[in-house]
């Protein structure tokens, strides 16, 4: 019997460990090695970790953990949880069997880009979805904006931050007011409504992008607005309740409406989506099960 077990080997997963860890409980933590941010080459944004590549960040983490023994961590998928009177019940891709008082999700979130012929061959090279983590090296560019959804004025706004070369294609799609377009239009952001034929360049480097009315757009790279999915169905599956933006609903310590059942990180979309945050977000839930244990206990 764990006192608890955590889901998600990103950063908040990681963090959660490290606290819980120190915090002399004995947790197990599950990581599929599958992440979001597996197509990112640097992650920034992280004080003393600016510009490390991510699968270097893990490494790090997990060699930190390693110094304590009341922690054990294995590279395998949870395939169901189940709750029961006394604990929660894990099972994983192996056929293998746990039991937890308590369990942190950090099992964050998918990307799914729009279906645009040879958009997955930039992503994460010349094309990205966050402005604070990619702006930087970006700065100065000739840069565009994909999106269809009507929320990303507020994105273009932040764009223009990092440079004044900007073009928003909308794929086809009119989600701007005549309000909004005039504003952009006053600052020289040009709005392409076209649908997109296809995405051009070499070895991840965007050069173009092409429409199905045979303009061509020349662009050196840009960022993209992704639909943001679950990555698991756990949190479903036990009865979690989500937000209006799909994200888990927690309090301020990760707890969620199901009892013993916590959420951090990306997963719960409560908070910029940066792996400094989502550090920290694991810290709190991680402070919420210690505090309930002793709650518990005393």
């Amino acid at each position: 019997m764990f006192d608890c077990v955590i889901i998600g080997g990103g950063p908040s997963g990681l963090n959660a460990a490290l606290i819980l860890a120190r915090g002399r409980k004995n947790i197990m933590l599950f990581d599929d090695d599958n992440p979001r941010n597996a197509v990112t080459h640097e992650s920034h944004g992280f004080i003393t970790r600016d510009g490390v590549k991510p699968s270097e960040f893990k490494r790090q983490a997990k060699a930190d953990l390693m110094k304590y023994p009341n922690l054990t961590m294995y590279n395998e998928r949870v395939v169901d949880l189940k709750k029961e009177t006394q604990c929660f019940v894990i099972y994983t891709e192996s056929n293998k069997i746990y039991e937890s008082r308590k369990v942190i999700l950090a099992t964050g979130l998918k990307d799914v880009l729009p279906p645009i012929d040879g958009i997955h061959n930039f992503y994460g090279t010349s094309l990205f979805s966050c402005p604070f983590c990619d702006g930087w090296e970006l700065k100065d560019q000739p840069l565009v904006l994909i999106t269809e959804n009507p929320s990303a004025f507020h994105k273009a706004k932040l764009i223009f931050n990092w440079s004044r070369d900007l073009v928003v294609c909308t794929n086809g799609k009119e989600i701007f007011s005549k309000e909004q377009q005039e504003l952009l239009l006053k600052n020289k952001i040009e709005v392409l409504e076209g649908t997109i034929l296809s995405l051009e360049g070499m070895n991840g480097n965007l050069s173009a992008i092409r429409f199905k009315n045979e303009r061509q757009l020349e662009r050196k790279a840009g960022f993209v607005t992704t639909n943001l999915v679950q990555a698991s169905p756990l949190a479903k599956s036990l009865g979690c309740i989500l937000s209006k933006n799909g994200g888990i609903e927690t309090d301020n310590f990760g707890r969620t409406n199901i009892e013993g059942v916590y959420a951090c990180g990306d997963i719960s979309k409560s908070a910029p989506m940066q792996v400094i945050v989502a550090a920290g977000e694991g810290t709190k839930a991680a402070m919420g099960v210690i505090n309930d244990l002793v709650n518990e206990e005393f």
